[in-house]
């Protein structure tokens, strides 16, 4: 897997970032990037940069996840519900019959 470079856009982030900002997101850096930027093939910037893009995609990723998780258990709430009102008419049917 080849390491792309960092987009525009995120170089600029990383420009803007605060030192404790950078330290929080080098902490974070694994696999390739992290080799390159301790073998001196990659600057702090263009590491924190990449790792910014990354960091980006996988909170993207998440938020897709977690939509489907919720909908998948709206689903679930929703059927439930439905199948107590099935239930409770049912009884209420049931309890009609016997006073008749």
């Amino acid at each position: 897997m080849k390491i792309k470079p960092a987009a525009d856009e995120y170089l600029e982030k990383a420009k803007e970032l605060s030192e404790e900002e950078s330290q929080r997101l080098l902490s974070r850096m694994r696999g390739k990037p992290a080799r390159k930027l301790e073998d001196k093939k990659l600057s702090t910037l263009e590491a924190l940069a990449i790792q910014l893009e990354i960091d980006d995609e996988m909170l993207s990723e998440w938020r897709e996840n977690m939509f489907a998780i919720k909908e998948k258990e709206a689903k679930k709430v929703a059927k439930e519900a439905e199948a107590k009102e099935k239930a409770e008419k049912q009884k209420a049917e049931k309890l009609n019959k016997e006073k008749n």
